[in-house]
């Protein structure tokens, strides 16, 4: 019985699939046949000039090492960039761990973020669980609420995720945080603090619509947060 295409279905596909899977399973095909190998040609990629088989084979592996040391590239220098952030973080935690007040924390903070993340416009917004320990404590870079202040509503679902996020905020949140008409702010970091002194965020504002976008990680962020809101705990 001779077998019929199925309707709808290349034939010549159904072939080249059997040919390719047959190769597959025999790769040793092209030993046995050395002849077979020798006459093959492809056309070139590029100017359809025809190439041995061989030659189309450096060719492939020629592109994927290519793709292989761009990558390894990027790894690399993501790896670099890490290194230099662990470093900066790391000095942070250094300077908290001299703090042995609530205005050496600030000015401790100040410093970091200054020096070692370019960051000057920055407000640390607290509603702590003992108010007293921020009372005498005045600084352009500290706002102190009670926890049951109407304004913290608006930060009410970055509180309740718990994790750090990135981009353009509501022109309300921004004039809350860095003042009215700060119009300049084009885009910020919202850090959760607490719950171990009560809660939190830390705020860092940059002129730069691109510094802060919501793509980018904020695991480094998030340990950041972690170590303000150990020091302040231990104020």
């Amino acid at each position: 019985m001779s077998k019929q295409p199925v309707l709808g279905t290349d034939p010549n596909s159904a072939q080249e699939a059997e040919i390719a899977d047959y190769l597959q399973q025999h790769p040793e095909f092209f030993e046995r046949h050395a002849n077979v190998l020798a006459r093959l040609k492809l056309p070139h990629s590029r100017d359809g000039a025809a190439v041995s088989l061989i030659e189309r084979q450096v060719q492939v592996l020629r592109t994927k090492n290519d793709k292989l040391e761009s990558r390894l590239r990027d790894l690399v220098e993501v790896a670099r960039g890490n290194d230099v952030l662990v470093g900066k973080i790391h000095r942070l935690a250094c300077r908290l761990l001299r703090a042995r007040s609530a205005e050496s924390l600030l000015d401790a903070l100040e410093a970091s973020l200054r020096e070692d993340f370019g960051a000057s416009t920055w407000l640390m917004l607290l509603a702590p669980a003992r108010p007293a320990q921020f009372a005498q404590v005045s600084n352009r870079h500290l706002r102190v609420i009670s926890a049951g202040a109407p304004e913290l509503k608006m930060f009410e679902s970055l509180l309740q995720a718990g994790r750090p996020r990135c981009g353009q905020v509501r022109d309300s949140q921004r004039d809350y945080l860095f003042g009215p008409g700060t119009a300049e702010i084009g885009s910020a970091a919202l850090v959760p603090l607490g719950p171990q002194f009560g809660t939190g965020l830390l705020a860092i504002g940059s002129a730069d619509a691109q510094r802060f976008h919501p793509t980018m990680s904020t695991d480094f962020l998030a340990r950041i947060g972690d170590l303000i809101s150990e020091a302040i705990a231990q104020q």
